[in-house]
């Protein structure tokens, strides 16, 4: 049974540099609760990432107080803390010598685990990733793509089992549909595992996809709002919140609402080692090729089906995916992509149905009207 979130809170929580006038970071006062999401978002400088790594001491306050379940974390020895607290990164941040299985395996064997129960932990967290542990487990860094090198850092970041998971910009150097599938598969995963999880990011849509609540910050980490998405969007606390919502409400009012809310389509599938002279699509224009583990592959025209003589390798490559953890925005952007619908998959990438543009569009419709 994985471990779940703790609450965490930051009491008037300064940090001063020696020789800086102004403070980094002053009389940040805040309660992040236990298993959600909260979001810190605000301009380049502003202090999110001093304050976030304040709470595991990779950087150490200069005054004020901070609790974790209700344990004061700075009287806790660092190294401790920080195998505690869980830590993911941009650009991965993994060991380039060691394998992924040793990447991963870095905190429980610090923590003294034996080889048995670390292995099983390993497998597990690769599992639970998405990642095949028997075809990458052995891999370096160098041989993974941008994606893969995130999900090793977010599965290392939980392997010792953190209740709180603290996230500086992980996915801010990943092209924008792995940076989709990356936020859906975190989502995915936080349904399963309710960690406390602190994310900094500067991009106010992967904050109102992401967080349970959002503090947008201003100068000095002074929190300009902290609330839900919705509440943000709906009633900006002053003109610069109001600047980092900006124009397009409705637009971003896709992003508040999941795919999973809204109802899905059905293209005809078929699986990829069928006999094509077998299938039947109807009025279909095209089908849709599924692996063996339902995954989908290929689109394939109906015409093109007829003179093949097998589905292995006829068609065009589905381009981009979205699951029902993702927004109606993505959904949007892989309709644009995929020209006219978008296939979505289930929590280990199976086929579950497709959304078209005709659905999203009605949402728009139905948003402006309430606007």
């Amino acid at each position: 049974m994985a471990e779940k979130g703790i609450e965490i809170e930051l009491d008037r929580v300064t940090k001063r540099y020696a020789g800086q006038k102004a403070a980094a970071v002053e009389e940040f006062s805040m309660v992040v609760p236990a298993g959600q999401i909260v979001v810190f978002v605000g301009p380049s400088g502003c202090g999110k990432t001093t304050t976030m790594r304040m709470i595991n001491r990779l950087i150490e306050p200069t005054s004020g107080k901070i609790t974790i379940g209700g344990e004061d974390a700075l009287k806790i020895d660092p190294d401790d803390l920080r195998r505690r607290v869980g830590y993911a990164i941009q650009q991965a941040g993994l060991f380039p010598h060691f394998t992924v299985a040793q990447n991963i395996g870095i905190v429980p064997g610090l923590l003294g685990w034996d080889k048995k129960k670390t292995a099983a932990r390993v497998e597990e967290m690769m599992d639970l990733v998405g990642l095949d542990p028997g075809e990458f487990g052995d891999r370096f860094p160098r041989q993974l793509s941008g994606g893969q090198q995130q999900r090793v850092g977010v599965a290392r970041a939980l392997a010792a089992d953190p209740p709180v998971l603290l996230m500086d910009e992980p996915f801010g150097a990943v092209d924008p549909i792995t940076r989709g599938h990356l936020q859906d598969e975190l989502l995915r995963l936080q349904s399963e595992l309710r960690k406390t999880i602190v994310f900094v990011t500067h991009d106010f849509d992967e904050a109102v996809k992401l967080g349970d609540k959002i503090a947008v910050l201003g100068e000095r980490s002074t929190i300009l709002q902290y609330d839900t998405p919705d509440a943000i969007l709906a009633n900006p606390a002053d003109d610069t919140v109001a600047g980092f919502v900006g124009a397009g409400a409705s637009l971003k009012a896709l992003t508040l609402m999941r795919v999973r809310d809204v109802e899905l389509g059905q293209a005809v599938t078929v699986r990829a080692d069928a006999d094509p002279s077998t299938v039947e699509a109807g009025d279909a224009k095209f089908v849709l090729v599924l692996d063996r583990r339902d995954r989908p592959v290929r689109w394939v025209r109906v015409n093109d089906l007829r003179r093949a003589t097998s589905l292995e390798r006829v068609g065009q490559p589905v381009q981009d995916l979205v699951s029902l953890q993702s927004t109606l925005r993505d959904a949007l952007e892989a309709i644009v992509n995929e020209g006219g619908r978008a296939i979505v998959t289930g929590g280990r990438g199976e086929y579950v149905g497709t959304v078209d543009l005709s659905t999203v569009t009605e949402v728009v419709q139905q948003l402006r009207a309430g606007a």
